[in-house]
C-alpha cells in the first residue's frame, strides 16, 4: 500500500491520521506500506505514478488539491486501485472507476465544537463571540466552519461568530495573525481549521487567555487552553479501506462516506475544566445528529 501525502508530511495534523491507519495496517494486517511526500512544487503526479508503475495494490492520495492528479493517474492506471482522502466522487473530473473516495461528514463533529464553544462561554463573564480560522477557501475547510457556526448559533442564537482565512495552510505566523485580530474583536473561543498554519491560531489563543480548538487529531496536548479537537478519523478510514482490500471486499467507483455515526468524525478530549453537565449536553447533542433530528449544513453561509 502507498500513501502520499500533502507536502507538510506525516507530523502535520492534517496527515498524520492517515500515516496512523497505514501504520495500524502494517502492524495488524502484515501489508507492506510506503509513505512519499512530494516537494511542493513537484505536485502529486510523479509520486502517485512511481507507486502506480510499481504495482502497488492500493495507492491513497490525501485531499482535494490531489483530486485532479487522480483523476489523470487513475486514468492513465486503469488497473491500480486508489482512494482518495476527504474527497467525495462527485470531486474528481472523470468519475473515474478506479477509485475509492473517502468523505467525511466534518460539519457534523464541527457543529458539536461550535455548540461546545458558544455554551462554555456562560462560564465566564464576556462578549458573546466566537471565531473561526479557516485556511484556504476550500469545500473540506467550509464543512468544519460550516458547522461550527450553525452549532454555535444553536446553542446560542445571541452568539456572533466570526470566521476568517489565511489563504495558508503552512505558515503558522499568518493563523497567528488572524486570530489575534478576532480575538481582539472579542472572540472567546477560536477554532483552528487551517493545518500547521493553524498551530498560530492556537498558539494565539494561549497568549490572550482565551480558549482554542483544535482540528483534524486530538491536539489536547498543545495545552489547557485547548477546549477539545474536531476531529476526522482518518486512521479509521484509512485502516478500514486497506481491511476491505486485504479480505477482498474492496469496491471502488464510489464515496465511502465517514460520519458520527460510524466513528469517523468527532470530537477529542474536552478540557477537564468543562462541567459533567455540559459534556453529557454535548453528548446528547450528538445522539440527535445520529438520529437525524439535527440536519447539518456543510456549507458556509
Amino acid at each position: 500500500m502507498g500513501l502520499v501525502t500533502e507536502p507538510g508530511g506525516i507530523d502535520d495534523p492534517y496527515n498524520h491520521g492517515a500515516y496512523l491507519g497505514l501504520e495500524r495496517a502494517v502492524r495488524e494486517l502484515g501489508i507492506r506500506g510506503r509513505v512519499l511526500t512530494p516537494a511542493p512544487k513537484e505536485g502529486f503526479v510523479p509520486s502517485l505514478s512511481l507507486l502506480a508503475r510499481q504495482k502497488y495494490d492500493l495507492v491513497i492520495g490525501f485531499g482535494y488539491p490531489a483530486a485532479a492528479a487522480i483523476d489523470r493517474v487513475a486514468a492513465a492506471f486503469a488497473e491500480t486501485r486508489f482512494a482518495i482522502i476527504d474527497v467525495a466522487q462527485d470531486d474528481p473530473a472523470h468519475h473515474p472507476k478506479n477509485v475509492l473516495c473517502l468523505a467525511f461528514s466534518a460539519e457534523q463533529a464541527g457543529y458539536l465544537a461550535g455548540h461546545l464553544a458558544a455554551r462554555v462561554l456562560t462560564l465566564s463573564p464576556g462578549v458573546e463571540v466566537v471565531s473561526s480560522v479557516g485556511g484556504e477557501r476550500l469545500p473540506g475547510v467550509d464543512r468544519w466552519i460550516a458547522g461550527y457556526q450553525a452549532g454555535a448559533r444553536a446553542a446560542n442564537p445571541r452568539v456572533t461568530t466570526l470566521n476568517g482565512y489565511t489563504d495558508d495552510f503552512w505558515d503558522p505566523v499568518k493563523g497567528r495573525s488572524v486570530a489575534l485580530s478576532q480575538i481582539a474583536k472579542g472572540s472567546r473561543v477560536v477554532f483552528q481549521v487551517a493545518s500547521t498554519c493553524g498551530l498560530g491560531a492556537l498558539e494565539a489563543a494561549s497568549e490572550r487567555g482565551v480558549w482554542g480548538i483544535g482540528v483534524d487529531v486530538d491536539q489536547s496536548h498543545l495545552g489547557p487552553h485547548v477546549l477539545t479537537s474536531a476531529l476526522m478519523r482518518f486512521d479509521v478510514a484509512v485502516f478500514d479501506t486497506i481491511e476491505a482490500l486485504a479480505r477482498g471486499r474492496l469496491e471502488t467507483g464510489r464515496t465511502s462516506r465517514f460520519s458520527l455515526e460510524n466513528g469517523g468524525v468527532g470530537l477529542g478530549a474536552i478540557s477537564a475544566a468543562v462541567p459533567t453537565a455540559l459534556k453529557a449536553e454535548i453528548e446528547a447533542v450528538r445522539a440527535e445528529i445520529v438520529a437525524g433530528k439535527i440536519p447539518v449544513a456543510s456549507s458556509v453561509t
